[in-house]
């Protein structure tokens, strides 16, 4: 049975930092790409940050400069480090795990997601 928990979540005000954390289990983890996921109410969900399993990272302009994200294939971990929240980083984030391959074929999985609240 495949599981990506997320945790680190939670209420910190405009300026602060938050490390969120998301473990998987139940997949060849260091076989995926990783990915941080949000969605703000009334808004599509979207693609912040992705580590490959070669450990490259891309991510979006919104978050550029500000987060970083790391992956420990020991752990089976990946990490979203926050710093310089703003108000409009507030939403649920979520965990995503991707691999496309002829060996393994294709396979997605999501968390379930953790609430990130930036007050002004």
């Amino acid at each position: 049975q495949v599981q990506l928990v997320e945790s680190g979540g939670g209420l910190v005000q405009a300026g602060g930092s938050l490390r969120l954390s998301c473990a998987a289990s139940g997949i060849i983890f260091n076989i995926y790409a990783m990915g941080w996921f949000r969605q703000a109410p009334g808004k599509q969900r979207e693609l912040i940050a992705r580590i490959t399993s070669s450990k490259t990272t891309n991510y979006a302009d919104s978050v550029k400069g500000r987060f970083t994200i790391s992956r420990d294939n020991a752990k089976n971990t990946v990490y979203l480090e926050m710093n310089s929240l703003k108000p409009e980083d507030t939403a649920v984030y979520y965990c995503n795990a991707y691999t496309s391959g002829t060996l393994f074929g294709t396979h997605e999985y999501w968390g379930q997601g953790t609430q990130v609240t930036v007050s002004s």
